[in-house]
């Protein structure tokens, strides 16, 4: 509070006007004077002049009209106004203009209705008639509060963008840390699994060939021993063939022995399915950009996730549209399809439930959907869910790395990703990836697996 007291411009005072025009450098700031008598209003604007823009007011409601037209830095205002009085004016541009500095002149020398004025808002409250100096005084201390008030939220402002840009290039860090870790573990496997594929397929190769073989032996063994049985030998060695076929199961062995064969031969097929399965969905052999068949992809993910989709209690219901083929990495798509068909089937557990694999195009995207009835991802995880190293699993049981991992692929690919989630009803995820997809530069490692419900 300046002054009580009527007052005249003391003579020790500097000249306003200099300190006016060092605080307008660049450009004039507004003054917004209220008053109902011309007279103050043009006093206190000859005062003000030519280092501030003054616009004049007579009422409240005109006031409140300028100050919605124009930024003001002060108001300047009476008490007494038509209709609502200046105390009011105060409270409006306190709550509606918090920026702009008011201070409240009057003819009224109470010290109470100063400090009622202070604390509902008013930068100061001056007396008539009061000095020019002390109210050019008045006005530029407004003005430097103001500024630094204004540069103290621009502050504000510049560290909360130096801290959201911080915690976006941390989280950039973090997705691509687990990128650097994922492309480690893609490589490793890539190399794991072909050196596993190589030394399976020779022994299963030969395992192959002598059943073969073997199948042909047993064949004339069978023609042999049938023969015997059909003609007329000795008595004695009759009743010692006979104790011979009942020690050793005769009347059966023919048989167990084809079955046994057949039996080996449907493992080493199995067996050579597994590695051919392993090689079609990682691309050991093929992890260049190229031409490739999303059904099929997706049909070699599913049979080496067989363990998950052959328990009896998950239906799988493929609805598979008419796709093109399309140019991208199949063995990194087929790491999306791996991660995200686990969690299907990991959010549906023990309990009888459905995953749903629907694709579809249409004329610039491939829709790839995956969906299960199972727990849902619960509203506080949404948000967080294609986060690095974010897991909803027990400590030790997840990476938080699948779904972070799979983001990125699919966005490297030129697609996106997102999901549909309710509680207790279930997810689905959906990826659209473009039917035209050229890529930049992109990594060509490739991986097996990275499972991790979220």
């Amino acid at each position: 509070m300046s002054q009580l007291l009527n007052i005249d411009t003391p003579s020790f005072l500097p000249s306003a006007a200099g300190r006016l025009s060092n605080l307008q450098e660049n450009s004039k700031e507004r003054v917004l004077i209220v008053d109902t008598s011309v007279v103050v209003r043009e006093d206190f604007c000859s005062v003000l002049l030519p280092q501030l823009e003054c616009f004049h007011a007579d009422s409240f409601n005109e006031a409140l009209t300028q100050l919605k037209a124009h930024e003001f830095a002060v108001v300047i205002t009476g008490i007494t106004l038509p209709g609502l009085s200046g105390i009011e004016l105060l409270r409006k541009v306190v709550e509606g203009f918090p920026d702009t500095a008011v201070i409240v002149v009057s003819d009224v020398d109470r010290p109470q209705r100063a400090l009622d004025a202070i604390r509902i808002g008013a930068f100061d409250y001056l007396i008539k008639p009061c000095g020019p100096g002390v109210l050019e005084l008045t006005v530029e201390r407004a003005l430097e509060r103001r500024r630094l008030l204004m540069n103290a939220k621009k502050h504000q402002y510049d560290l909360q963008e130096q801290n959201l840009e911080l915690i976006r290039r941390k989280e950039q860090l973090e997705r691509l840390q687990a990128q650097i870790i994922q492309n480690e573990k893609m490589a490793s496997l890539g190399k794991l699994s072909a050196g596993v594929a190589h030394e399976l397929n020779n022994p299963v190769g030969y395992v192959n060939a002598n059943l073969d073989i073997l199948g042909q032996f047993v064949g004339n063994l069978t023609r042999l021993t049938g023969f015997y049985d059909n003609i007329e030998i000795p008595p004695e060695a009759a009743a010692e063939a006979q104790v011979i076929k009942e020690q050793i199961g005769y009347p059966g062995l023919i048989d167990e022995i084809s079955e046994i064969i057949g039996d080996c031969r449907d493992g080493s097929e199995r067996i050579r399915d597994i590695v051919q399965n392993l090689r079609t969905f990682s691309r050991l052999d093929e992890a260049e950009y190229k031409e490739i068949d999303i059904h099929e992809g997706i049909d070699a993910t599913l049979r080496l996730l067989s363990r998950y989709f052959t328990s009896g209690n998950i239906l799988l219901v493929r609805k598979y549209g008419d796709l093109p083929r399309t140019r991208a990495f199949a063995g990194q798509l087929n790491q999306v399809w791996m991660n995200l068909l686990v969690n299907a089937a990991q959010a549906i557990g023990t309990q009888r439930g459905e995953v749903t694999i629907t694709t579809n195009v249409d004329p610039d995207f491939i829709v790839v959907e995956i969906g299960d009835n199972g727990c849902g991802i619960a509203v506080q995880h949404i948000n967080h869910i294609f986060d690095p190293f974010y897991t909803t699993k027990p400590v030790g049981e997840g990476t938080g790395l699948g779904l972070s991992i799979s983001f990125s692929i699919v966005e490297r690919h030129g697609g996106s990703i997102s999901v549909d989630t309710q509680m207790t009803q279930g997810t689905r995820f959906t990826v659209r990836l473009p039917r035209r997809f050229e890529p930049a530069t992109f990594p060509t490692d490739t991986s097996i697996e990275c499972f991790d419900e979220k």
